[in-house]
This record gives C-alpha cells, structure tokens and sequence, in this order.
C-alpha cells in the first residue's frame, strides 16, 4: 500500500473518532496527517518550511496543519522527518458579501491612519505566526460567546463597493458588555486597541495554534497571562471597524487563518 493511500485511510479513522476536529480539505480548512507510531519521539513535520502542530492521539502522532485561504485545488505536501507526504485539496467557492460603511477612513484610510495600521500589523502578525514549542493535546475548542454565529469566514468582502481581502473569522452576534470567555488553556500574547480590529486580545494555545477576539468594549486580560477554559477575556463590544456589536473569533494554525467552526466543539 503507498504512503498517500495509508495516509489517508488513517485520516479518515482520525476524522471519524474526533468529530470535534475533523479534517475538512479546502483552502481555509485543515489537514490531519498521521505521521506515525507515539512509541517515539514526535517527528519533525513543516508545510512552506514552517512547522505544524504535531499531537498525539491514541498511540498516534498527528499533524494539524492549516491551509491558506489562498490555496489551489491540488496537492498539498507535508515535510515528516524530511520525507513527503501529501493530500489533494478540493475547489471551495466562498460568497461575497457587501457592506456600507458610513466612516470613510475605515474604507480608504489616510496616510496617518495607514502608518498606525503598519505599525498594528507587525504586532499582530508577530503574535499571530508565533510557534511557542509545548505539547499540545487536542485542539476542540469552546465556544467563546453564547449567539448566532455567521458563516462569514472566507467571504471576499467589499466595502463601500471596494474590494478587500476575505474575512479571516467568524462573526458571533451578542449583546455590548456580553462576557468573552478563553475557548481552551493558553497564554495571552497581545492586546490592544487597533485600528480595524478595534480592542483586541490574542491567545496563544501552543504550537502555532493561536486565536482571535476582536471589536471588544474591554479587555480583562494582560500580556503574559496564563489563561484557562472559561477565563474572561474581555466583552463584546462595537469598537473599530464595524456595523453593530459582535465578536469577531478567529483561529489560526502555522500562521494562516483557518475556518473557527472546525474546531468549535458541538
């Protein structure tokens, strides 16, 4: 039998024992590989010469890896211990959506706007690819905010009828002041007040599995802090660029944002 024939046999066990997590094979999904027997080390695996996340299972190692929104059908290859192993990425179409907003800077911003949106973008990045190397032992997560969730994720957005890039989370409506509660154990990596995302925390699950809460009214949280399941970080808010009151949850793996209703646990 091939190493990709095996590969995926095995997926498909992982995705039928974990509904929590299953796989799902498009651009702004995941993939699981099992990458071998958890009676050894865990095995050094990367995508785009980045390192993934690698859990075990079972007496399996897994490898979680994120696939960008910008993904072709076709192949995507996983490095394990230097070999290839690879899985083959279905066409996904994503809506549009159109959105008026009556603040024009948050449409065309102005040159002063444009350099405080750099200088936010490297802090945010930063804490966003980071890739803290502890072990990590599932990756369900929470839900943070109790509403409707949106199926937004994906959607190529315009804005005032000018084209920007796909929005990267999910939006879950509640009420201003709602408590935002940690979905799952992490460490909080940056706050601040930013310019489109408004007050934003960023927390850190390990192993480059990061989450998103943004357009929060506060922050309860500080840098560095050690949060567990069920933590308040902060409540829904309207701050930055918005239409209402809601929470923007975004999740993210080897530094590209993934689908938040993945890991989202039933």
């Amino acid at each position: 039998m091939s190493r990709l024939v095996s590969t995926i046999i095995a997926m498909l066990v992982i995705a039928t024992a974990a509904a929590a997590t299953e796989q799902s094979l498009r651009a702004g999904g995941i993939a699981i590989f099992d990458i071998g027997t958890a009676d050894a080390a865990a095995p050094v695996a990367t995508y785009n010469n980045k390192p993934v996340l690698v859990m075990q299972r079972g007496d399996r190692w897994l490898a979680v890896v994120g696939i960008p929104l910008n993904t072709q059908p076709g192949k995507l290859q996983l490095i394990v211990d230097g070999q290839e192993t690879t899985v083959e990425i279905s066409k996904h179409a994503y809506r549009e959506q159109h959105l008026i907003l009556a603040n024009k800077s948050y449409v065309t911003p102005n040159p002063q706007q444009l350099e405080r949106i750099g200088r936010e973008r490297e802090i945010i990045d930063a804490a966003l690819t980071n890739f803290r190397d502890v072990p990590v032992d599932g990756v369900s997560l929470a839900t943070p905010v109790e509403g409707p969730r949106s199926s937004s994720f994906g959607l190529r957005r315009f804005f005032n009828e000018q084209p920007r890039s796909p929005h990267k989370g999910m939006d879950i409506a509640a009420s201003d002041g709602r408590p935002i509660t940690a979905p799952r154990n992490g460490v909080v990596t940056a706050i601040g007040n930013y310019f489109f995302n408004g007050n934003t925390v960023i927390v850190d699950h390990g192993q480059g599995f990061v989450t998103l809460y943004c357009h929060m009214s506060e922050i309860s949280v500080e840098v560095g802090q050690v949060v567990a399941a069920g933590d308040i970080l902060g409540a829904v808010g309207a701050t930055g660029r918005v239409t209402g009151p809601h929470l923007h949850f975004g999740t993210y793996l080897n530094g590209t944002a993934v689908d938040p209703a993945i890991f989202i646990r039933p």
